[in-house]
């Protein structure tokens, strides 16, 4: 059976980005932190990877500004700040319903991020429901699309495939932001299941690595542009859409590795 995913996996440059990643994910976990306060880094990545995610969909609020709040029902730069802080915390909930049904996972991730805010919670949408994804200025597909697609790679990651996690990942969060499968929060659930496959696939086992935060590092500009890379399907673009997402992941075990260092001196 032909795997799609492991064909990506050999494009240019990729095989480089996939080295690159792993070099700086084995530092993180490499640090002497690691061995005894895991468990706080694990929960800072969370907290910087909520934030960064939400700073992506609009809402880019100072680190501490997300760390000192509690109420987060008030405008919507507040809920979607609170809704990225409930789909981080949720995804390290659900790893092994992933690897039965990826499906499952997206309506519960929806469910979480929308909070009971719209009628349309926890599904695809359906033919005449708008998508509310304002930054993400694509065409969104048809609703009878968006099933078939869904399905397809529902069926693409139960059945597993020889690709490196950075491509399954890549992939995945590539391939929600293109469909915008929800009414509501595609973005966010998009960087969730991005981060579920990470550490589902033992890439990143700890959650140490948020991309979420490379990605708002990289900026809203350099990441539409390559997810155009990624809608166009191409060879190039693809592979440009797999390069920004290793960068990501990059830049995401660099802050880790500065919040280790932070710890080591008793600083954090």
């Amino acid at each position: 059976m032909r795997d799609p995913l492991a064909a990506l996996g050999v494009l240019p440059g990729v095989a480089e980005s996939v080295e690159s990643v792993r070099k700086a994910v084995d530092r993180v976990y490499g640090h002497r932190v690691m061995r005894r306060r895991s468990n706080e880094v694990t929960s800072e990545a969370a907290l910087r990877a909520a934030r960064g995610s939400a700073a992506l969909s609009g809402a880019d609020w100072a680190l501490e500004e997300v760390r000192r709040r509690s109420d987060f029902s008030g405008d919507d730069e507040a809920r979607v700040v609170g809704a990225a802080l409930r789909l981080t915390a949720e995804a390290g909930q659900l790893l092994s319903i992933w690897r039965q049904s990826p499906l499952r996972v997206l309506a519960r991730l929806h469910l979480v991020a929308a909070a009971g805010q719209e009628d349309a919670v926890g599904r695809p949408r359906q033919a005449g429901e708008e998508v509310g994804e304002p930054l993400i200025e694509l065409p969104p597909p048809s609703a009878d699309e968006v099933s078939g697609r869904l399905e397809g790679l529902s069926e693409l990651l139960i059945a597993g495939s020889s690709a490196p996690a950075l491509v399954t990942a890549a992939v995945v969060h590539g391939e929600l932001l293109a469909l915008r499968p929800f009414v509501s929060r595609n973005g966010l659930i998009a960087r969730a299941a991005e981060r579920i496959v990470l550490v589902g696939s033992g890439l990143d086992p700890k959650s140490v690595c948020p991309a979420e935060v490379g990605h708002a590092e990289l900026g809203r500009a350099a990441y539409l542009a390559a997810l155009d890379g990624y809608v166009s399907g191409t060879p190039e673009g693809m592979a440009a859409w797999i390069a920004h997402c290793a960068r990501a992941v990059e830049l995401g075990a660099r802050e880790s590795t500065a919040v280790c260092e932070a710890l080591q001196r008793g600083a954090a």
